[in-house]
């Protein structure tokens, strides 16, 4: 990243962040001259951090990109994202959140079963869809007691699924979807994305989940993705970038999940949808420190000096 940046004609100095003082980091850097490119996904040793960061960068005045406190503490909450969306009326699959086991009430099924509030598809496994009841009530017990955290239920959407990546604000521009191709698995448990298949090299999902970018799509199916997309992007209340998970059943649109932070390594379907978009690595980061740089002191100082048309 710090080359790709570099090579788009930024300076860049690299603050790794090996503890979880923010503060002592940054306090050499003044707020009016530097811009911070947030690829915090959280601080070491703080668990379910990841909002912090942005909240402490606000409290000392620094200009970063990506999206707020706010909107990365909402999408760390399934629960309450999903009725977000559920208000602006973009269809989310059917979910109950269970802090017990009593899960007589569920009769949906299959179903996936997911902790309420983590990230990057942690705690998903084959395990975590469940065909009768007493599967899940084993899973839910499972997030209950070793996770130690409530259980999302959701209706398992068993159909095609893309990640759409977006940037923007205001004028917000869709990036070609990518398609997570689940055909190498004939068993319904494995066409899902678990954490294995992000960060498990070598593991069967890793391995086994192929990424189809330009996926095959009708253009009334493209319109209505894109549209879609677009419309959670802006519920949540992503800034400059994010990225929507969306699985397609029966000619429904099903969203999945908002990250409004997404994993913007080099090898992540974001920036292999940025190049088929035409974008360069580093004039996909380029056009995110552009849209930050819009909110930057220096900048807004520069606006208001402007003569009134």
């Amino acid at each position: 990243m710090e080359a790709a940046l570099r090579g788009q004609g930024h300076p860049v100095e690299n603050l790794a962040v090996r503890d979880a003082d923010l503060v002592r980091i940054l306090k050499d850097y003044n707020p009016e001259e530097f811009l911070v490119f947030n690829w915090c996904e959280g601080l070491p040793g703080v668990p379910h951090s990841e909002a912090l960061v942005p909240e402490l960068l606000e409290g000392m005045n620094f200009t970063y990109t990506g999206s707020t406190a706010e909107v990365i503490e909402l999408s760390w909450d399934k629960d309450r994202a999903k009725r977000v969306l559920s208000r602006r009326g973009i269809l989310t699959p059917f979910w109950r959140r269970y802090e017990s086991s009593d899960i007589d009430d569920w009769v949906d099924f299959p179903a996936i079963v997911k902790p309420a509030h983590e990230h990057c598809s942690f705690g998903v496994t084959p395990e975590s869809v469940v065909t009768d009841h007493h599967e899940l009530r084993g899973r839910v017990e499972h997030v209950l007691d070793v996770l130690g955290q409530p259980a999302l239920v959701e209706q398992f959407i068993d159909g095609r699924e893309f990640h759409v990546s977006l940037f923007g604000n205001g004028r917000v521009k869709v990036l070609p979807p990518a398609e997570m191709d689940f055909t190498a698995f004939e068993e319904m448990r494995d066409r899902l994305c678990t954490y294995d298949s992000k960060f498990t090299p070598g593991s069967r999902h890793y391995n086994g989940i192929q990424l189809r970018l330009p996926p095959m799509l009708t253009e009334d199916e493209s319109r209505r993705l894109n549209r879609i997309a677009t419309a959670a992007y802006s519920a949540i209340g992503c800034r400059d970038y994010g990225r929507v998970d969306v699985r397609l059943k029966d000619g429904l649109f099903y969203v999945l999940d908002v990250n409004p932070n997404p994993d913007i390594s080099s090898d992540t379907s974001l920036v292999a949808a940025a190049e088929e978009a035409g974008y360069s690595y580093g004039e996909m980061l380029s056009r995110l420190v552009q849209l930050a740089a819009f909110r930057h002191p220096k900048a807004l100082a520069s606006l208001s000096n402007q003569p009134a048309a």
